[in-house]
């Protein structure tokens, strides 16, 4: 039987990449005839430390083999413990961030639902702010925050309660969403209410690689406070260290009210999320928002592993930082290589995008990519970035590879357009 005819047609990555995966280490995947895939997708960044990294593993098997707890809703286990033990001490106190750590549920669209109750619980307000491009999930909350149409249209219902204004940089910056924001609350007449949070992503992944500046990120976060509106950062896929530091806030040197994570969080690509909140936030009733998998404890067992051993110092976060700047430096050669093609380079640490003038020529890119064995994919509002996101894990010369399959697969592209 061919399986395709029994899966659902919502199905996805297994167009743009036809072959059955196998296995994975490191940065690569293996299908089932043995060829590598070097993989600058890791997951949409939920395998920031690599596939089967080998100190999350043996953490993880030990674990299963001792009979540890695997499912416990939100009841004490000593895996829980020993995560948020272990997440106070290398990630909340080094930050001094004075956050209540709640586990909503195994996905981020579960972390962003449980941010927009708890911002309309707090304040009493219904509405929140959102970006264009913006990303935030698949549930109906998620998706009322969303901007995408395509994936707005498969609600089936009307989304509300949103007010929707530019990103930084939308419309080539010519439109300042923070102006007209703080402009409509000034003005009684502009029918904006309050509203009772701004939810953001510091960089937009699904949304194309835009990248807000430090700036921005501090006005929008100045803006929140005077006027009494909660901050809510959705660091789902920019988090644990994607942007170099552990959230991607900090560059900004703001302090959300409200942080969103998942993905990576588990290091291991294990269903689990957290919403972060200030200590003063936290009036939740027991029980008031739940989950049946929010106590997915072989995903605490991969996360305290993933703190130890890449967060008990600056190392990851320095090593990502210089990899960013020679990611920017191949990839701005590449863009000034093909101007009339490539209309912009994106990025920060580890994420980057190639914006193309023509979106056929980003999907013939990854296409390429792939055929060469390189899995990358493809972002934006047209599908019109090739996006990047390796392992943080990858070698130099994993890197080094990948960028040059990349640059193949562009000059191909372009020269046969």
């Amino acid at each position: 039987m061919n399986v395709t005819t029994i899966e659902s047609e919502v199905r996805t990555y297994c167009r743009n990449w036809p072959v059955e995966f196998e296995r994975a280490a490191g940065s690569r995947m293996f299908d089932r005839d043995g060829r590598a895939y070097l993989d600058f997708f890791a997951g949409a960044s939920a395998l920031n430390y690599g596939h089967n990294h080998p100190a999350l593993k043996r953490a993880l098997i030990s674990y299963l083999e001792q009979d540890g707890v695997t499912h416990s809703l939100d009841m004490l286990t000593v895996a829980k413990q020993e995560f948020l033990t272990e997440f106070a001490a290398r990630v909340l106190g080094p930050r001094q961030l004075d956050y209540r750590v709640q586990f909503p549920g195994p996905t981020g669209t579960n972390a962003v639902e449980a941010a927009l109750k708890l911002a309309r619980k707090v304040t009493g307000r219904q509405s929140v702010v959102a970006f264009t491009g913006g990303f935030h999930g698949m549930s109906l909350g998620s998706l009322a925050v969303t901007g995408n149409a395509s994936k707005r249209g498969g609600a089936g219902v009307p989304l509300g309660h949103t007010w929707r204004i530019p990103y930084d940089g939308f419309a080539g910056g010519e439109v300042s969403g923070l102006k007209l924001l703080d402009s409509m609350l000034s003005d009684s007449s502009s029918g904006m209410d309050l509203p009772a949070a701004v939810i953001v992503e510091t960089v937009q992944g699904e949304g194309g690689v835009n990248v807000a500046g430090p700036v921005w990120l501090a006005d929008l976060a100045e803006l929140c406070r005077r006027r009494g509106i909660l901050l809510i950062v959705d660091d789902i896929q920019m988090g644990c260290g994607r942007t170099g530091s552990f959230f991607s806030f900090e560059s900004a040197g703001i302090t959300p009210d409200i942080v969103c994570l998942s993905k990576s969080i588990s290091g291991y690509g294990l269903p689990m999320a957290l919403t972060l909140f200030r200590t003063e936030l936290d009036v939740w009733q027991p029980g008031e928002h739940n989950g049946t998998f929010r106590g997915n404890n072989p995903a605490f067992v991969t996360a305290t592993a993933a703190l130890r051993e890449f967060w008990a110092d600056s190392t990851l976060e320095k090593q990502t930082a210089e990899r960013g700047l020679r990611f920017e430096e191949v990839l701005g050669e590449l863009a000034a290589q093909y101007p009339e093609h490539v209309s912009e380079l994106r990025g920060r640490g580890l994420v980057w995008g190639l914006a193309f003038r023509e979106p056929d020529l980003a999907r013939q890119v990854a296409a390429t990519a792939f055929a060469a064995g390189l899995l990358v994919e493809t972002a934006g509002s047209n599908d019109e970035v090739v996006k990047l996101l390796p392992p943080l894990t990858s070698t130099d010369e994993e890197l080094a590879e990948g960028l040059g399959i990349l640059r193949e697969s562009v000059r191909s592209v372009a020269e046969a357009y």
